[in-house]
């Protein structure tokens, strides 16, 4: 028999299981969730690296960006399921930190700007691997849950894929994020509360209609699409890795992708540490920052500007603190104006407008430095997650527009 590719394991019980065993929770570990607590039994998808390694093409996975690579360390069969859309391959800029005048040592800093996908932000790439996923297996029909940018994400690479996209999102979601998610097509579903309750709505939809669901680590496959942003880091500093990566976080899963992807990196022998992986969150969203030290998580309700990252059960939460103990990872908690002012420093000395989300990982970077917690000469990446346009009213009180003018004299 023709043994798998790649295969689960749980990360509470450390069960492992073949990809026709399970498609989303560990079952023994599932029975145990209970609403208020993130939930156990998130399954990681891992791969046979010793097979891999002794294999005669694997080390020119990474010889350049030129492409839809890195087959051998995705469960899918072929490049070509990928959405025929750019999907990331996004810039990593390098600036001289002198950029920013409120930024004193001379270190290196480099911003992967992932506003640059389809829909404009780093959830495309969960989206497009799930798409994949389901476009090999014959499943036409995606659920999933969003405060805007994964269901806007996933509707736009379903659109692309001929695929039907249902998106359960909070009312309160930024209108231009709900706006995206019906210009593409997707029947979208309003829901009277929280990302939480609009997640648990889409799990019952799933359970009841047989939809697969894309859900943040319910689906392992969303982290496995968001590590591909670790390899193309790795590849753009030309094999390295940097000192420090600043994430921003929310449900856990983008931090997680980031560290599953140098985790490959490493189980393959290409590197030989992980850098260190900052989790950056808004002190108004902070259940995963907070909790990380606490043997029973306790969760406070989530009202930050930051949309995108505002949480109250994180779901991703034990793979996160998982993977940050086992590599040493770090922490801050910035506030909400801090995060408004790094958007519109970040924006007025580079040209890139990020969300608030997006600038929390910004803001993150900049407290380090103002602390004096960032080496001379060491090289930083700040993680850019979604563009300044999916919600312009979160911006509207730190800058003015002017009045009209009829006469230059008027000026």
């Amino acid at each position: 028999m023709k043994e798998n590719k790649y295969y689960f394991e749980c990360t509470t019980c450390g069960t492992k299981y073949e990809l026709d065993e399970v498609t989303y929770l560990c079952p023994i570990c599932e029975k145990e969730n209970t609403p208020d607590q993130p939930p156990k039994g998130i399954l990681k998808t891992l791969y046979h690296y010793g097979k891999i390694k002794n294999s005669a093409k694997w080390h020119k996975l990474f010889d350049k960006l030129k492409g839809k690579e890195y087959r051998e360390l995705l469960p899918i069969n072929s490049e070509r399921s990928l959405s025929w859309l750019k999907v990331g391959k996004t810039p990593l800029y390098e600036l001289s930190s002198k950029v920013f005048t409120n930024i004193s040592e001379k270190f290196q800093l480099f911003l992967k700007d992932d506003s640059q996908n389809p829909t404009f932000s780093f959830k495309d790439r969960a989206s497009d691997l799930v798409c994949a996923f389901a476009k090999e297996q014959g499943i036409d029909t995606i659920v999933a849950a969003s405060t805007g940018n994964a269901g806007s994400s996933l509707a736009g690479i379903c659109a692309s894929q001929k695929q039907k996209a249902i998106i359960f999102a909070p009312v309160s979601a930024p209108k231009a994020k709900l706006t995206q998610i019906l210009m593409y097509g997707a029947q979208l579903i309003p829901v009277d509360g929280t990302y939480d309750d609009a997640f648990d709505l889409s799990i019952d939809a799933t359970k009841k209609f047989g939809w697969y669901n894309r859900n943040t680590a319910y689906n392992p496959f969303t982290i496995e699409g968001k590590k591909i942003v670790s390899f193309e880091i790795f590849q753009q500093m030309r094999q390295n890795i940097p000192d420090r990566v600043f994430v921003p976080v929310g449900d856990g899963c983008i931090i997680s992708g980031v560290y599953k992807g140098f985790e490959d990196l490493l189980k393959l022998g290409l590197i030989k540490k992980i850098p260190t992986v900052v989790a950056v969150q808004s002190e108004k969203s902070d259940n995963i920052v907070r909790n990380l030290g606490n043997d029973k998580f306790i969760t406070k309700p989530s009202t930050t500007i930051a949309d995108s990252i505002a949480v109250d059960i994180p779901r991703n939460y034990w793979m996160t603190k998982k993977f940050m103990e086992e590599y040493n990872g770090e922490s801050i908690i910035v506030s909400d104006k801090e995060i408004l002012s790094a958007s519109k420093n970040l924006s007025e000395n580079t040209g890139i407008f990020a969300e608030p989300a997006a600038a929390t990982a910004f803001a993150g970077m900049l407290m380090y430095a103002d602390k004096g917690l960032i080496d001379e000469n060491s090289k930083n990446v700040v993680l850019l997650t979604g563009s300044g346009l999916k919600d312009l009213n979160s911006v509207q009180g730190i800058i003015e527009i002017p009045k009209p003018i009829k006469k230059l004299d008027e000026l």
